[in-house]
């Protein structure tokens, strides 16, 4: 064994044994879409007294982080997202109508003096007081934030009251109201002030007698009275001695997800790793027999250290990360793929050994790999940036993956095979390596030698033929745009008995949502669609839903988006396309011919279009799990362009086309047909995971494997019959 694999090997050893110590002590923080619970997503606006921004956010957020401690909530968290938004997760509550009546308040509390009555409440300044009498009332002499402290008491004649303590300025201002108040006669309106809370006068009384005129109550002390119930004054003291906001805040999304579909969704995952995992080690196993299993090896650490890296990094894992994660280990193998085709390349010119060929493999593989892992990242970068929420955390798994796979299969996998190669026993049975002969792909490629490029204009028919049918089902069919694209409402139901779309679809008219969109989500599960509805109609489409004949009904996940962070979210995931096409073709640009680059781009925009198609004809929904695959399928679509554009350059640059003058679509036919076994191995292993995932992976990650299904299958075709035919066209 050379110094060098020695230390590859120290290293690798290294990075699992610390990745072994951290799973063992770090538990993994699973997102709320995996263990339950409610996101709540609020925005701040500019206020009476203050204008929303970073700074007023922040406060905002301190305010609120009061208010769900006194609720008793476990592990709550609270953070702004940008400078006008902030994010607040409560795992365990899959009910938040209480939580959301006391966090979404605003709590603008104020005490303003009253002008005088008024005829009507459409008058500038005029509130209904407590018994709908409009007033007229004066700008804010003090607010919330100046109060001290609030509790809920007994008052003295009965019912419950409020007391408030003022602090610092707030005690002189106090006195100042009052003082003023005070000089009115009795009975006049102007002798009473009232306290506003969230433009709703809770109480307008008259200052007590006893107060002089111009002096006021210096005590520092009020006492709010009303007919409150002892639940209504606590809840009010609540809310007070949380703390005012310092603007107004507005829900603009809120996610419920019940626990058990969370624990389903991990079950299901979990299966579906394994067996695709399993399926992709034996797969590698018989097709590169030695290196195969030392690669499945490195695959099963592949796992360990990736799943290790998220808990270093604080990482949350959500269902799309956790789908991601899955199809990483699936993708894991491709560097691997890489090397030991190009191995078997030269030891099939008879001048090498398996071990000399395993090492000049990886130098020659390392620019395919290097550029396609880039391109994937640029694609996780995207993800990360322009996403919120569950498709973020996708965006984290999957540059992780990308980072530990090349580590794996560059460092780890290198030492297992060379250190194995180096072997006598091995060295004198070069076929146990696996290196050491062609596979079926490769075989049937050299009988046949098929002229890819000589039938180009052929396949780019084909190509824009498969655009038009998928651009008219755009068209005809229209996108089941997501609840997130067109905001309202989304709720997700399980029933203990099959019901049948139509009959769902009848008892949700029932209930008074005759426009909702209802899909069937697996034989006992539907999901209702429709404006923001509000929790009685909901709780009415549950009844209905039993009542049709779907026994026992369970409502599993309940998202709720407003229509400006729905048209937010429709212009983000345009940007992110639109930004993901340029980096590409910037990228590949800079790394090869421009007109390569445009190739690639082109066929990559064949894959997106022929993807958003399928799903139009089979009115599957697009939602933000739906952009994660879709940007993902743009990396995988790039990736494989790269490997046989990397290719041709190296034919490029050999000087092979100088001297035999050869055109350039011969030089492109051969790259294909030399690339082609490792796009198949590849995209096998992709395959073996999603085909687990559609299969086991439940309904919530039913159509995220589906379009990944579909773009890798297609991404693979088009990076030989769209990409290169294009880039030989463009060449000519």
């Amino acid at each position: 064994m050379s110094r060098a694999t020695a230390a590859r090997a120290a290293l690798a050893l290294v990075v699992i044994v610390v990745s072994g110590w951290l799973i063992a002590v770090r538990p993994a923080r699973l997102g709320l879409d995996l263990r339950g619970g409610t996101q709540i997503v609020l925005e701040t606006s500019d206020g009476e007294l203050a204008e929303a921004n970073a700074e007023t956010t922040d406060e905002a957020v301190e305010v609120l982080r009061r208010r769900v401690d006194a609720l008793g909530l476990s592990e709550p968290t609270l953070a702004r997202a940008g400078e006008r938004r902030i994010i607040v997760e409560l795992p365990g509550v899959d009910d938040p109508r209480q939580a959301t009546e006391v966090i979404g308040r605003t709590a603008q509390l104020s005490f303003r003096p009253v002008l005088g009555t008024a005829s009507t409440v459409e008058e500038p300044d005029t509130l209904p007081d407590e018994r709908g009498q409009p007033l007229r009332l004066g700008p804010a002499a003090l607010t919330g934030d100046q109060v001290e402290s609030a509790s809920a008491a007994r008052g003295q004649v009965g019912g419950w009251e409020i007391l408030l303590d003022f602090r610092d300025a707030g005690r002189d201002a106090w006195a100042r109201l009052t003082g003023t108040a005070a000089c009115a006669a009795p009975g006049d309106p102007t002798r009473r002030v009232a306290v506003v809370l969230d433009e709703r006068v809770l109480v307008s009384a008259e200052v007590d007698g006893a107060t002089p005129c111009g002096a006021g109550n210096g005590s520092g002390r009020a006492r709010i009275t009303g007919t409150y119930t002892a639940a209504e004054a606590r809840e009010l003291a609540l809310l007070i001695r949380a703390g005012a906001l310092p603007v107004p805040v507005e829900i603009i999304e809120q996610r419920t997800v019940g626990p058990t579909l969370g624990q389903e969704a991990i079950e299901a995952s979990a299966r579906a790793a394994v067996i695709g995992v399993l399926a992709t080690a034996l797969f590698v196993i018989a097709a590169y027999r030695l290196a195969g299993f030392l690669a499945a090896l490195a695959l099963g650490a592949y796992g360990l250290i990736s799943y290790a890296a998220l808990l270093a990094f604080g990482a949350t894992l959500t269902l799309p990360g956790l789908a991601g994660f899955v199809l990483a280990i699936g993708m894991a193998i491709d560097a691997n793929v890489l090397v030991f085709e190009r191995a078997r390349e030269e030891y099939a010119t008879g001048r090498r050994t398996p071990r000399t060929a395993l090492r000049t493999g990886f130098a020659r593989a390392w620019s395919a790999i290097a550029d396609a892992n880039v391109t994937t990242l640029l694609a996780a970068g995207l993800l990360f940036f322009l996403a919120a929420g569950p498709v973020r955390g996708f965006g984290v798994t999957l540059t992780v993956g990308v980072v530990v796979s090349m580590f794996t299969a560059l460092v780890l996998a290198r030492a297992l095979t060379e250190g194995a190669l180096s072997m006598p026993s091995v060295a004198r049975r070069p076929r146990w390596t696996g290196l050491a002969h062609t596979g079926w792909v490769r075989r049937a490629l050299a009988r046949r030698e098929p002229d890819i490029m000589g039938r180009r204009r052929r396949w780019l028919a084909v190509a824009a033929l498969a655009v038009a049918v998928a651009a008219t089902g755009i068209a005809v069919r229209g996108l089941n745009l997501g609840v997130e694209f067109t905001g309202g409402r989304a709720v997700s139901y399980t029933m203990s008995a099959p019901l049948g779309p139509e009959a769902a679809r009848a008892a949700v008219a029932g209930a008074g949502l005759p426009r909702a969109v209802v899909n069937a989500q697996g034989p006992t599960g539907v999901s209702v669609r429709a404006g923001s509805f509000d929790d009685a109609t909901e709780a009415r489409v549950r009844q209905e839903l039993s009542e049709a004949g779907g026994g026992d009904v369970r409502r599993d996940r309940d998202e709720r988006i407003g229509p400006s962070l729905g048209a937010e979210l429709r212009r983000k995931a345009v940007i992110a396309l639109v930004v993901a096409l340029g980096a590409q073709l910037a990228y590949l640009a800079i790394r090869f011919h421009w007109r390569w680059g445009l190739s690639a781009v082109a066929a990559m925009g064949h894959d997106v279009l022929v993807l958003l198609g399928v799903f139009a004809w089979l009115g599957r929904p697009v939602d933000g799990v739906f952009l994660a695959a879709l940007l993902t399928v743009i990396g995988y679509s790039v990736n494989d362009s790269v490997v046989v554009f990397d290719r041709v350059r190296e034919l490029t640059r050999s000087g092979r086309r100088a001297r035999r003058r050869e055109p350039f679509a011969t030089l492109a036919n051969r790259a294909c047909l030399q690339t082609v076994p490792r796009t198949v191995s590849t995209g096998l292993g992709a395959m073996f995971v999603l085909v687990a995932l559609v299969a086991l992976g439940g309904d919530s990650l039913f159509d995220f494997a589906l379009a990944l299904l579909i773009g890798v299958g297609v991404g693979t075709y088009s990076s030989v019959f769209v990409a290169t035919p294009l880039a030989v066209e463009l060449e000519r």
